[in-house]
């Protein structure tokens, strides 16, 4: 049997385990290095399940859904594990000291040492455990005051957490009738062949170095945003960083007469992201298994260019500087791309679909809106 100063010890060992923790998972604003963290091992491990088996599922539509609940659904357990990682510090503290303790009807023992500490810590004590000691009137008193302000803390974090989604999310909507869904960089350029459409486009990249700098500042600091997944299945954050960074490499590799100093400032801070994020969940960059943009692709990527009135350079030197731009990103998408269970996005749509803002379930499960949607400014006419 462990001796009363040992499981003191061990309780307090748990108390600093968890409560440092926390510190650096919710009020730490910057990323923490050091390899081993609960939060770190905590998600790796209940992600690597999740994923393993709900990629048993046959069904599509099943499989986003249920890796889309992973998000909220372990961060709550995540707070849970802290509060009874607590609560049994404090247990165990109290039992070191003595179960220095009186209950009416029953003896001191680790369980209503554990009992006590649950109360006192979710509660401010019911009163039918009363500590008799010094010491355990100060473990007492000490755990009631940090229950109130993890409760606090927490209910300041959560709201965060979701105001920070939802602004991720809003520049991935807008991307919806700017580049198709999902998001391809072919589609972006061609529906900014315009008149006045390189500007629309500078304006757009601008945006997207801002959102590529709040994404980096938000996931460093708040990891668990990454598993959060975009409201509809064709749709993500992977993907749509990925036509952006496509859309600048393109841009900066050829377009002529195009917005290229803009392009490179907003590839600069994406492919940071990007590669920050990938060492945070320790996705080793990876070669892509075959060419996202083999010559035939690119071939076929500049006729529908070109029929827009926009010139993708066709040379040796330009196809060399494209690759060596997709080599300093494409290999991190692919890694993190791998481990959150998300895809990349071809260079060009595989085929001619609606947008998500042209398809309603209503629609689809009645048919009445097809003629309508049909109706309605098609693709071709952006």
């Amino acid at each position: 049997m462990i001796p009363a100063p040992g499981v003191f010890a061990a309780g307090v060992a748990l108390f600093l385990v968890m409560l440092w923790d926390a510190f650096e998972a919710i009020i730490l604003p910057r990323r923490v290095t050091r390899k081993f963290r609960l939060t770190r091992v905590y998600y790796r491990s209940t992600w690597r399940i999740w994923k393993f088996v709900v990629c048993l599922m046959k069904d599509r539509k099943a499989r986003e859904t249920f890796l889309g609940f992973y998000g909220p659904i372990s961060l709550i357990v995540l707070i849970a594990v802290w509060a009874i990682g607590l609560v049994i510090s404090f247990g165990l503290m109290q039992y070191g000291a003595g179960s220095a303790v009186n209950v009416t009807g029953l003896t001191p023992s680790l369980y209503t040492d554990l009992y006590l500490s649950g109360t006192t810590f979710f509660t401010l004590g019911l009163g039918d455990v009363v500590p008799r000691s010094g010491l355990s009137r100060f473990l007492v008193v000490t755990e009631c005051g940090l229950g109130l302000g993890f409760l606090a803390i927490i209910i300041g974090y959560l709201p965060f957490i979701y105001g920070s989604f939802s602004e991720r999310e809003i520049n991935i909507s807008l991307l919806d009738s700017r580049a198709g869904t999902p998001p391809t960089a072919g589609e972006l350029l061609r529906r900014h062949g315009y008149k006045g459409g390189q500007e629309a486009l500078r304006e757009l990249l601008k945006d997207w170095e801002l959102w590529s700098a709040q994404l980096l500042e938000s996931h460093l600091s708040y990891p668990a945003l990454a598993y959060f997944r975009s409201q509809h299945d064709n749709q993500s954050w992977i993907a749509a960083l990925t036509a952006i960074l496509d859309t600048c490499a393109l841009t900066i590799a050829g377009i002529e007469d195009s917005c290229g100093k803009q392009a490179e400032l907003t590839f600069a801070i994406a492919r940071h992201a990007i590669a920050d994020l990938a060492q945070v969940f320790s996705a080793a960059p990876h070669p892509l298994p075959e060419d996202r943009l083999p010559p035939e692709q690119l071939k076929k990527l500049r006729s529908v260019l070109a029929a827009e009135g926009m010139h993708l350079l066709d040379s040796p030197e330009a196809d060399a500087k494209l690759n060596k731009l997709r080599a300093m990103y494409e290999p991190y998408i692919y890694s993190l791309a791998t481990y959150l269970n998300q895809t990349m996005p071809p260079w060009i749509p595989a085929q001619k679909r609606k947008d998500n803002w042209q398809t309603t379930a209503w629609g689809q499960e009645t048919g009445n809106l097809r003629e309508d949607k049909a109706a309605l400014v098609h693709d071709d006419h952006f």
